[in-house]
């Protein structure tokens, strides 16, 4: 095919030698494959941020740290400048939690190269060496389908555990490998310790995961995992080898509001005394 003009830089750096073919097109990115360096690989082509129709954007990036200061308060600021950084820090998000949870032992594409705003990357393919199918583009077993959602809940803990929810976690962006499942689409992940909306991302992605597999192994839809999961993490219990039973509990013990608004009064005096203490020793 012609080669795009997004793809001039790559070419002429040797990091492209041919576009073989468009392989989707997405809400973020369109998505090619190329030959590079006489193998064939994925290429995710980034959208304008005019003309990308990712919604809600500004609930994921809540917990992003810019590179330095300046990028940060340009970034909270919406200044032109930090629109811009605000752009490139979500292209490089996806990078970001690729590489991490890659070791992390998550099941994602492989990372060759980041440039010009084009992401190269493993092309994911299946048993005949064509490129993977999704899982949306499959119909499953009732055994397939508890046997591909215990993958798919494994790897969300061990995304979890790598301080990463992926956010928009889907029957659209799980790919089905020669060698298992594959976890694609990250440039949403979700920093799971800086994130007020991390719980509900959670588990929204594990009642997505859950409803679309429910449609072949219906018991799947009575279970919890999403909840239990994130008892576990907050409670600093969670790790890749916790044993799920897909059930939660919510406990009906009253919060101590009271004892917390103490701490919260003690913990102000201690501040107040330890400024009077600095004032006077200046």
């Amino acid at each position: 095919m012609k080669t795009p003009e997004c793809f001039d830089i790559l070419v002429r750096n040797g990091q492209v030698d041919e576009v073989v073919s468009r392989l989707m097109s997405g809400k973020e990115a369109d998505v090619y494959v190329v030959q590079s360096k006489g193998e064939l690989c994925c290429a995710k082509v980034y959208k304008d941020v005019r003309t990308r129709s990712f919604s809600q954007m500004a609930q994921y990036q809540e917990g992003r740290k810019g590179r330095n200061s300046r990028q940060a308060r340009a970034m909270q600021k919406s200044t032109k400048y930090g629109r811009k950084e605000t752009e490139e820090a979500w292209k490089n998000a996806e990078v970001d939690a690729l590489r991490t949870l890659a070791e992390a032992g998550v099941r994602v594409p492989h990372v060759y190269d980041y440039a010009a705003g084009i992401l190269l990357m493993e092309l994911v393919a299946d048993a005949d060496g064509r490129p993977a199918p999704r899982l949306n583009d499959l119909r499953l077993t009732a055994a397939t389908a508890r046997e591909y959602h215990h993958e798919v809940i494994k790897n969300i803990v061990l995304m979890l555990c790598a301080g990463i929810i992926h956010g928009d976690l889907s029957e659209y962006n799980v790919l089905v490998g020669h060698d298992g499942l594959v976890i694609i689409d990250l440039p949403q992940a979700v920093n799971a310790a800086g994130n007020n909306n991390a719980r509900s991302m959670l588990e929204r992605d594990v009642e997505n995961i859950t409803a679309y597999f429910g449609r072949f192994a219906p018991e799947l839809l009575s279970t919890d995992y999403g909840r239990e999961i994130w008892k576990l993490y907050a409670s600093g219990k969670l790790s890749p080898t916790s044993e799920l039973t897909g059930l939660f509990v919510q406990s009906d013990i009253p919060a101590d509001v009271k004892g917390v608004m103490r701490e919260i009064d003690y913990a102000r005096i201690l501040y107040e005394r330890t400024l009077v203490k600095k004032s006077q020793q200046a």
